[in-house]
């Protein structure tokens, strides 16, 4: 995984701290949206989420299956302890074995994963993401975005983002077509802080 972990970006593995960070950037209003207009939950919706952090998504959600992987065992123990039963979380890096046991879902999070990892590895989660899903589920992803119409500010925080491989649209999109038939991307510029998003649905 390639993202920077000294120095002041240090302290954003502690969960609480990555989560109070979160919120400052405008992650309430955010992960709103974020359920409302791309994960549009149901009762009992089967979810994976790769790359869970300390799961802060589940309090926006329904009562959902949802099971967690994160490699921090730090966002792990703060999922668990806020969570509890209302998620199965898991400290390890998700591999096809794992998902031989368990069901197919309606929808695989990856939501600020793939521009910590290179081209190689990405596409290694997308294959994941795809065998885990049953037929019409969705990949959602949502990743730091570069793009010539966003503000200065917001290129600048981009760029110094924790994760070394933040992409433009046609690379997100570059790495879901290597894997998935049916992929649109969407690029948002936040005001609040400025900051731009790409957000992507893949479908099986």
């Amino acid at each position: 995984m390639s993202q920077i972990t000294h120095g002041v970006w240090a302290v954003l593995s502690h969960p609480v701290v990555y989560s109070a960070f979160q919120s400052f950037m405008g992650a309430h209003s955010f992960r709103q949206r974020f359920v409302k207009n791309y994960i549009k939950p149901f009762p009992g919706m089967r979810i994976l989420d790769v790359g869970c952090g300390p799961a802060d998504i589940l309090a926006y959600l329904p009562e959902v299956d949802y099971w967690g992987y994160d490699i921090s065992e730090a966002y792990i123990a703060q999922a668990r302890k806020k969570f509890g039963p209302r998620g199965r979380f898991n400290c390890k890096q998700l591999q096809f074995e794992d998902l031989a046991e368990m069901p197919k879902f309606d929808v695989v999070l990856a939501s600020g994963l793939l521009h910590h990892l290179d081209d190689s590895v990405a596409v290694g989660v997308l294959k994941l993401a795809h065998e885990g899903l049953q037929q019409g589920g969705r990949l959602l992803s949502v990743d730091p975005c570069l793009d010539p119409l966003q503000s200065p500010v917001a290129r600048f925080l981009v760029r110094n983002d924790r994760g070394q491989n933040v992409r433009n649209k046609e690379g997100y999109k570059a790495l879901a077509d290597k894997v998935f038939s049916s992929s649109c991307v969407e690029v948002r510029h936040q005001i609040w802080i400025p900051y731009t998003h790409c957000f992507m649905e893949c479908r099986k």
